[in-house]
């Protein structure tokens, strides 16, 4: 996968630096505008931990440049600086598969998640087909996206620290660890991925929907023989609504 990554970024390297020796229709046009959506996230922990989706909002700044209309294919590179939240959200289950009830409750179950705050900055190459200026397209997305944490906080109506009480509950799961460690690499890294519909007028602008997917190839935990956790990287699906208009055409 991070050969992978690498091999994205020099194809969108290519376009930018190649944006003078088209072979199709030159173009040069830059947009600006804004976005936000909605964020579903949890993390991929080795050993195993049982997850829900950890819901919530991103939104931010959106850029564009249209390079080129090949054939039919129109060529963008896009990019964006959001502020994210992200994280995970724990499914605290007994070995029969029952949520964990909080002992001297009737039905207050166990809750447990992490919100983890983020400047995420994914850069892509954007291919559209259908109507340029006026009109309607579809189009897909692919690049890399790099995102640094800014903050996090712990959501959960039980003690994290007290142990004893964990060993307590009959909970399936005996992974607790990350309950109470904090993010060690600030600095997050990945592959986005996104298809979506846009809607243009040349004096209204762009409005687009987008569905996306960004896989992380960095843990947020250390990964090292000595650390608990061999693995911990984020997967995010995003819905969103961006908007933008032609600053230069």
């Amino acid at each position: 996968m991070k050969k992978t990554f690498f091999i994205i970024i020099s194809q969108i390297l290519f376009c930018l630096t190649g944006a003078k020796a088209q072979v199709g229709e030159p173009r040069s046009v830059f947009s600006i505008g804004g976005n936000a959506g909605y964020i579903m996230s949890n993390v991929s922990f080795v050993p195993k931990v049982t997850q829900g989706y950890h819901g919530g909002y991103t939104g931010g700044l959106s850029l564009r440049y249209t390079c080129e209309k090949y054939f039919n294919t129109i060529c963008s590179v896009a990019a964006e600086v959001n502020y994210s939240q992200i994280g995970w959200k724990e499914k605290i289950l007994t070995s029969d598969d029952s949520p964990v009830i909080i002992q001297g409750t009737d039905d207050v179950k166990m809750a447990y998640q992490r919100t983890i705050n983020y400047v995420q900055v994914p850069i892509m190459a954007h291919l559209a087909w259908g109507r340029e200026r006026k009109g309607a397209n579809g189009f897909i997305n692919l690049g890399p996206q790099f995102g640094v944490c800014l903050s996090e906080s712990t959501d959960a109506n039980f003690d994290i620290y007290d142990i004893e009480a964990y060993q307590r509950f009959d909970r399936a799961s005996v992974t607790i660890a990350q309950d109470t460690m904090k993010v060690e690499n600030k600095f997050d890294y990945g592959i986005a991925a996104g298809a979506g519909i846009e809607l243009s007028h040349p004096k209204i602008g762009h409005f687009i929907l987008e569905g996306r997917y960004y896989y992380g190839l960095g843990n947020i935990f250390g990964d090292t023989k000595r650390d608990y956790f061999g693995r911990s990287n984020f997967g995010n699906i995003v819905i969103k609504a961006t908007y933008l208009f032609d600053i230069t055409k």
